[in-house]
């Protein structure tokens, strides 16, 4: 397990003082996998350096398993390498010169044990990323994505108590994130390990993670598990990060408490949405976030009498094998959306959406 307590890191730039972590806590229950997300500069690689040992926190507490290895009050700092764990970087640094077997056994080097025990080791580790049979091969005439395996194989030979993924899959191509997503997922699982895992890849966080801290500004502004992060966020900002949404500025008329429904007045009509956050009330501003897949056409009546009804025009549509992603416009907005692959792909064509009051979340006005 890892329990971090008001992490809290700073960096000095020329005069200014920049806080990249700001008093965040989050756990990583045993076996688990947590994903740190979020753009460049939320904090979510300088918080995984800190648990690593390769920052030190300007205060908090940060403890692996029952062993605390920051604990800034209590001066307590315990250095990387004996902190028990292994660590995935983005760049594989996959010593050329070394054969593939070679590789995963330096890291072993150092430890008082004998050739052949570093050898068994390092192959059960090749054994378990699927790479044993390429044991004696130059570490050059590998692919990408088996030179990630590799690291994968030198960061869990030593038997960590935990391991950390710092945007391990950024170097690889699109067909190879594919690939690895499912086998980091598959690795993870069979060694049992509490991870950490640093993305910006939306994709990536949903596929790999048990849970997802979403951050923002050195600070963690939603968590919860993939498909609930994602189908019921919180926050505009989770919204549109984790995936693409669309967004319908309004006011909220009215409160059913008994039905969890809202009715919001839109500039397009309408709209009766569910509220994630349980906190809205009568005349708050809000965003409705409806993603493209809980848009479906429809057809018929009179689009002013009806709510969650969007009448506009097709402007863009491209055919994407499972179904057309569609652009609609409607007033001064465009709408995302997935139309039957047998739809009218013809721009400038009528065209009518509709969503379930259950896919349209109202979200407090950021």
């Amino acid at each position: 397990m890892i329990r971090v307590e008001g992490l809290t890191k700073t960096f000095k730039a020329g005069k200014d003082v920049v806080t990249a972590v700001a008093n965040i806590d989050f756990e990583v229950a045993a076996g688990e996998m947590v994903t740190l997300l979020g753009p460049s500069g939320c904090g979510k690689t300088t918080t995984l350096r800190c648990v690593a040992g390769l920052e030190r926190a300007d205060d908090g507490r940060i403890t692996i398993g029952d062993r605390p290895v920051v604990n800034v009050a209590a001066s307590i700092f315990v250095p990387p390498n004996e902190r028990h764990l292994g660590m995935v970087f983005q760049s594989y640094a996959i010593w050329p010169h070394m054969t593939v077997l070679e590789n995963v056994a330096y890291a072993l080097e150092g430890k008082r044990m004998a050739r052949a025990e570093r050898r068994r080791l390092a192959m059960e580790a090749l054994a378990i990323v699927k790479l044993a049979e390429l044991a004696d091969r130059p570490a050059p005439r590998l692919s990408g994505g088996q030179q990630q395996r590799v690291a994968i194989a030198r960061a869990i030979v030593g038997k960590p108590q935990v391991l950390l993924f710092d945007e391990p899959l950024s170097n690889l191509d699109a067909r190879l994130r594919l690939e690895m997503r499912s086998e980091l997922r598959r690795i993870q699982r069979q060694i049992g390990l509490s991870s950490i895992y640093v993305t910006h890849d939306q994709a990536e966080a949903l596929a790999v993670s048990d849970w997802i801290v979403v951050m923002k500004d050195g600070r963690i502004i939603e968590r919860g598990r993939p498909l609930d992060i994602y189908r019921y966020p919180k926050r505009v900002f989770t919204a549109q990060f984790l995936g693409t949404t669309n967004l319908i500025a309004g006011t909220v008329e009215s409160v059913d408490e008994v039905a969890g429904r809202l009715k919001v007045v839109t500039a397009l009509g309408p709209i009766i949405g569910a509220d994630p956050t349980r906190k809205i009330t009568a005349g708050d501003k809000v965003r409705v976030s409806i993603r493209p897949e809980d848009l479906y056409e429809t057809t018929g009546g009179d689009a002013s009498q009806r709510v969650n009804v969007f009448e506009g025009t097709l402007t863009f549509a491209i055919f994407a094998g499972a179904a057309v992603e569609a652009e609609v416009r409607c007033g001064d907005m465009s709408f995302a959306c997935l139309l039957d692959r047998e739809a009218n792909l013809t721009p400038g064509r009528p065209a009518t959406l509709r969503a379930r009051a259950h896919a349209c979340l109202v979200l407090p006005e950021e």
